[in-house]
């Protein structure tokens, strides 16, 4: 793993202080040079609390300017960064709270998902930096996280019972994700995403 980690160090010029590594899979060693797996790493460069209270400031200027164009009345917070895992962490936290806003959520969180994009792309453009996010609806991120994790559970718990694989429907990356993550310790099954585009969704089948 170490000589991943500086592998992406060197691509990204910069010292282990400088930087947050995320595991995504541990490598394993091989018999006699076979067999082995490389370790896989996310490295990010930290960012600075300036940039981050900055960029956190313009992140809501500029959606209270894109609700005041849509004609929606509401508040807009900058939250704490939750306590979430690593793989889930996103130093920027925007809270949208009011009466009726499903207009902003869509189905499937649809809406929403653009919208934090558009507001992502806006933010990076202007401060010509990359600087994650996550935009709510009042609390509608961690409702439909909860949902999809007792999703994955029963399905995991009839795919044991049962044998048999069992496909999801279709859904956006960052919720196929939430799957994968919640059966990742799950002994017994796997989890694998099938499909293409807005197709692609995940099945969980039995393990080895």
């Amino acid at each position: 793993m170490e000589e991943a980690v500086e592998l992406a160090l060197e691509k990204l010029g910069a010292s282990r202080e400088e930087v947050e590594v995320v595991v995504l899979k541990e490598g394993k060693p091989g018999i006699f040079g076979f067999g082995g797996e490389d370790a896989t790493v996310r490295v990010l460069r930290r960012q600075s609390d300036e940039l981050k209270q900055e960029a956190a400031t313009l992140a809501r200027q500029m959606l209270e300017k894109l609700l005041s164009l849509m004609r929606v009345s509401a508040s807009i917070d900058i939250v704490d960064e939750k306590e979430t895992s690593q793989e889930e962490r996103a130093p920027i936290g925007l809270e949208i709270n009011g009466d009726d806003l499903g207009i902003l959520i869509g189905r499937r969180g649809q809406t929403l998902a653009s919208l934090q994009y558009l507001v992502y792309l806006m933010v990076s453009h202007q401060l010509k930096a990359r600087v994650s996010m996550t935009i709510d609806v009042a609390g509608y991120r961690e409702r439909r996280k909860e949902a999809l994790r007792n999703l994955a559970w029963r399905m995991a718990e009839r795919v044991m019972a049962t044998g048999q694989t069992v496909p999801l429907e279709p859904m956006p990356a960052s919720e196929r994700r939430i799957i994968h993550l919640a059966l990742r310790d799950y002994h017994g099954v796997i989890t694998q995403s099938v499909g293409e585009g807005d197709y692609r969704k995940v099945t969980i089948l039995k393990g080895e």
